[in-house]
């Protein structure tokens, strides 16, 4: 059985891949950068849970079991497997250690959300040869070589204008947050361009959109980057949500993808559960 580790700091919680985003967007993508690089966080995972009962517990198990398989494998479609639903049905047997924080800590406990319904981080640690041997089972392997860095060059035009999104611009802070949480759940890196990049290299909507692969391998060497992640992100009143269109370019190899009618938070994840699935080797996006 996993052991309580009461008095462990989380190493990842939820609240800490939140605050990041609320001290600057600089540290997001130098906290995302950090993680992916360690192998070791990849064996960690959290949830947040109401109270430190078992019931919950056991909820906040099965999530971080399915969320260290997809991190470490870089395979999001095991999310539909029967075999994972029945891994998860024996969670508790493979989380080594767990510990919780409140994520109201330093808050007097002044009603019912102060005892039992006190929300908190439950933090799963996980023995890297137990997770593999479970990915084995699922016909997965783990993906523990160092994990490219990704620039993202969006191309996006909403119902009143077209630019292409920032780290440091006025496109759209929300967007770049947004990308920011969607790297986290795939253990990636990724990076946007700084607005003096865009204005070099006279960057807008329309050239972004019909820029080849050999220059957009340059415009990532420019942000920092391993490899482009080329999109556009269109409002669409008939899709009723926006269109994402993103294009990888790894190696000499461009893969193409699309989603329609979602939220911009549900393209960015769509986004980057396609582009590890690309770069772990398990199959298109």
């Amino acid at each position: 059985m996993p052991r309580a580790l009461s008095q462990l700091k989380p190493a990842v919680t939820k609240a800490a891949k939140t605050c990041v985003f609320a001290v600057a967007l600089v540290s997001a993508w130098l906290c995302g950068a950090a993680q992916a690089t360690e192998p070791s966080h990849l064996y960690i995972s959290d949830a947040i849970v109401t109270g430190t009962g078992e019931e919950n517990r056991q909820i906040g198990f099965r999530e971080c079991l399915s969320e260290v398989l997809v991190k470490v494998s870089g395979d999001f479609t095991l999310t539909d497997s029967a075999a994972l639903a029945a891994l998860q049905a024996r969670a508790a047997e493979f989380v080594a250690t767990f510990s919780y924080r409140d994520r109201l800590q330093g808050i007097p406990i002044h009603d019912e959300q102060g005892t039992h319904d006190r929300p908190h981080d439950l933090t799963c640690r996980f023995d890297p040869a137990t997770i593999d041997r479970l990915l084995a089972k699922l016909e997965r392997k783990p993906w523990l070589s160092p994990r490219p860095v990704i620039a993202v060059l969006l191309a996006v035009h909403d119902q009143r204008r077209r630019f292409v999104l920032a780290r440091d611009g006025g496109g759209s802070p929300y967007m770049a947050q947004s990308l920011a949480a969607a790297t986290v759940p795939q253990a990636l890196t990724a990076r946007l361009p700084e607005a003096a990049t865009l204005a070099a290299n006279r960057l807008d909507f329309e050239r972004l959109s019909r820029m080849q692969p050999a220059e957009l391998k340059r415009l990532a060497m420019d942000v920092g980057a391993d490899i482009p992640l080329a999109g556009t992100l269109v409002w669409s009143d008939a899709a009723r949500g926006w269109v994402a269109d993103w294009r990888l370019i790894e190696n000499s190899k461009a893969y193409r993808w699309q989603i329609r009618g979602v939220s911009f938070d549900d393209a960015f994840r769509n986004a980057m559960r396609g582009a590890a699935r690309v770069l772990s080797g398990n199959g298109p996006p």
